[in-house]
């Protein structure tokens, strides 16, 4: 990735440009729900090692879902917090309807 950004609001349009494929968007989103819910199991069951594996069900779900479905390279490997950012609010966009489901 060759491409810098200097700001978060330059780098969101590229971002939400490396999702535009709605397949590509949902894997992402159930690894984030997939991820959330490895934590949530963590903190109830108080298996504090498990929280150390939760990144493991959200990532590959993103990083395969830009191999097939994107035919693109992941953001997050050049711009790793941007890209945690701009998914964060790509979901909140998702839930009110300004980004596609």
């Amino acid at each position: 990735m060759t491409q810098k950004f200097t700001s978060f609001e330059t780098f969101y349009p590229y971002y939400l440009e490396a999702h535009e494929n709605p397949i590509c968007r949902r894997l992402h989103l159930l690894g984030v729900i997939v991820a959330l819910g490895a934590i949530l199991y963590s903190i109830l069951t108080q298996t504090w090692w498990t929280l150390a594996i939760a990144p493991g069900f959200g990532y590959p779900c993103a990083w395969l879902s830009h191999a097939i479905f994107g035919k693109n390279v992941p953001a997050t490997f050049g711009h790793p917090f941007y890209s945690f950012k701009g998914g964060i609010l790509m979901y909140r966009d998702m839930l009110t309807g300004k980004v596609p489901f």
